[in-house]
């Protein structure tokens, strides 16, 4: 056989087709449902029967189970998900993607869907140019589903002819006859294409492919689906592996849980294929055993079954799982602060879920602000100057953290900002960026308290008592301030009202008043010296500036809402 370099090459661009036409119906499907997949996760929080059904309808529509996972593990890491409740979620979306398989069994070998891709490119093109967002993400359903069914037919054709050619299938015959030995080994062809390939839905596809080709047979085959459900937990693995330990147990248990589903399916994979072969002769009349043209059907009831037999039996057991991969991966005590937390995965799909990545990363950056205001009330009372340099060195640092935080999620924000966004939507983004930059100014605001702190302790003459007392009545007033704002930030956007944060802004401004007239009043009458009276009234008017960050947080979630 005369296969040549460009065949190969062939081969390869079919594939790569058929992985663009899925990516683009992806992502254009999770933006047309977009909108409804917060109350999609809604559900995902009441019991595990729910979440295994949450995850078959997230996955059955954005068609990738290592998609819907990776999704699963950045909630979990946003505090959105339990472990728990998110053991029922990555469940469903194994049996969400079986309906890849069967879209691919049921017409990209039963009807030549070729034909009818070119006029269906032809009516979602021209949507594609629409100036309605949700017209252009409907376009691109279309002209991704047409693309999906060009590159599987090109990988039908791409495929060398077995039956012209049976010299390829030699090297393969050697490993057809070992038994459980066999299975072992076309197993590990499943997990590491997967792996490669990053998609069990593509692997699924080539695999179907060599079905209807002749190229391997129905256990074979049977074996590598097998092996594609342990490579597709691989890439939420990897996403999990720069996330907090509750997200890397959660991507844990996806593994853990298809791999226990692999083992026993194994160990009777002989009786567990004649049972499906019965239910495929039942259906087509003919055994997938003999039959070649009847293999990918046979092969959709084994992944179907397989998934739903695997959750059946393991949903009782959620319990132990999440027991055992807490004692696996130990909670970690040393959390660094001012460090990402939820978009470090990049990305999602959708733009509503993105920004709800960023809402949690903006609260956890405004909690972390926070915990750097209340150095500055460990500083005023510390009477020991290594520890007081102690706490002025973690103030500068998370300072400069704090910077850093900013720009990683303004950039994020920005790469948001290019994709297609409603009204709304858009006006959320740019509210998130005025508020992350008001979370900044605080942090800026808290070194410049903290080095005025220094300064006046390397005075002759220190703060008073009266001083810091009344410093600590300001700070009280700011630490209020920061639970209204974390409320709002918290609260969904169109219910945050400014009330709450004008009363304390109002009573921190009057407070500011009375302490800098009684400052002039204490210098006129020399109650102090007037080097440290400016240190004094640097640090209430540098709160009260920091007040005004925390205030206008609220204003820019309101004015988002308007």
């Amino acid at each position: 056989m005369n296969y040549t370099l460009l065949d190969f090459l062939t081969l390869i661009g079919a594939l790569g087709l058929f992985l663009y036409g899925m990516k683009i119906m992806s992502e254009a499907l999770q933006k047309v449902a977009g909108s409804k997949l917060r109350n999609i996760l809604a559900a995902m929080t009441s019991n595990r029967i729910k979440g295994v059904f949450t995850g078959v309808m997230i996955t059955a529509v954005i068609q990738s189970s290592s998609a819907t996972t990776v999704m699963i593990v950045s909630f979990v890491n946003a505090g959105l998900l339990t472990l728990t409740e998110s053991v029922g979620v990555i469940m469903g979306a194994n049996v969400g993607t079986t309906v890849t398989a069967w879209l691919i069994a049921l017409l990209g070998f039963k009807v030549k869907m070729s034909i009818l891709a070119y006029p269906i490119i032809g009516i979602g093109f021209p949507l594609v140019f629409s100036n309605k967002t949700r017209n252009q993400s409907w376009g691109q359903v279309l002209v991704g589903f047409a693309l999906l069914f060009i590159g599987l037919e090109s990988l039908k054709t791409s495929v060398p002819n077995i039956g012209e050619h049976p010299e390829i299938l030699e090297f393969l015959k050697n490993f057809t006859d070992m038994g459980l030995g066999s299975s072992l080994i076309f197993l590990l062809i499943g997990t590491l294409l997967t792996v490669v390939i990053q998609s069990s839905s593509a692997t699924m596809a080539l695999t179907l492919v060599m079905c209807n080709n002749g190229w391997i047979g129905f256990e074979t085959a049977a074996a590598m689906v097998l092996g594609e459900n342990i490579g597709t937990t691989i890439t939420a693995n990897l996403a999990a592996s720069v996330a907090n330990s509750t997200a890397k147990r959660a991507a844990r248990i996806h593994l853990i849980f298809n791999v226990i589903g692999v083992l026993w399916v194994l160990s009777i994979l002989p009786f567990f294929l004649k049972g499906v072969d019965g239910i495929t002769q039942s259906v087509s009349g003919k055994s997938a055993f003999t039959t070649v043209s009847v293999v990918p059907i046979a092969l959709s009831f084994f992944h179907t079954f397989f998934n739903i037999i695997n959750v059946l039996i393991q949903i009782w057991f959620v319990k132990y799982l999440v027991q055992f991969v807490q004692k696996v991966i130990p909670t970690r005590e040393d959390e660094e602060e001012f460090s990402l937390k939820h978009i470090k995965f990049g990305m999602l799909n959708t733009s509503e879920l993105s920004l709800l990545q960023a809402k949690k990363e903006i609260i956890l950056y405004a909690q972390q602000t926070k915990k750097l205001f209340k150095r500055l009330d460990n500083m005023l009372t510390e009477k020991k100057d290594k520890q007081f340099n102690k706490q002025f060195d973690k103030v500068d640092n998370g300072e400069n953290k704090s910077d850093d935080m900013e720009v990683a999620i303004a950039n994020y924000l920005t790469k948001v900002s290019e994709s297609q966004l409603s009204k709304e939507t858009s006006r959320r983004l740019s509210s998130m960026l005025k508020i992350i930059d008001e979370i900044e100014s605080m942090g800026d605001s808290s070194l410049n308290i903290a080095r005025a702190m220094s300064r006046a302790r390397e005075k002759k003459s220190k703060l008073t008592p009266e001083m810091k007392e009344n410093i600590q009545k300001m700070f009280a007033l700011v630490f209020e301030a920061y639970d209204i704002m974390i409320e709002n930030l918290k609260e969904h956007h169109f219910k945050v009202t400014k009330t709450e944060a004008k009363k304390i802004e109002t009573k921190i401004n009057e407070m500011r008043n009375e302490l800098r007239n009684n400052h002039v009043h204490d210098i006129e009458n020399e109650k102090y010296s007037y080097k440290i009276g400016t240190i004094y009234k640097d640090i209430f008017s540098e709160s009260e500036k920091l007040a005004d960050y925390i205030y206008d947080v609220t204003g820019s979630i309101v004015e988002s809402a308007e």
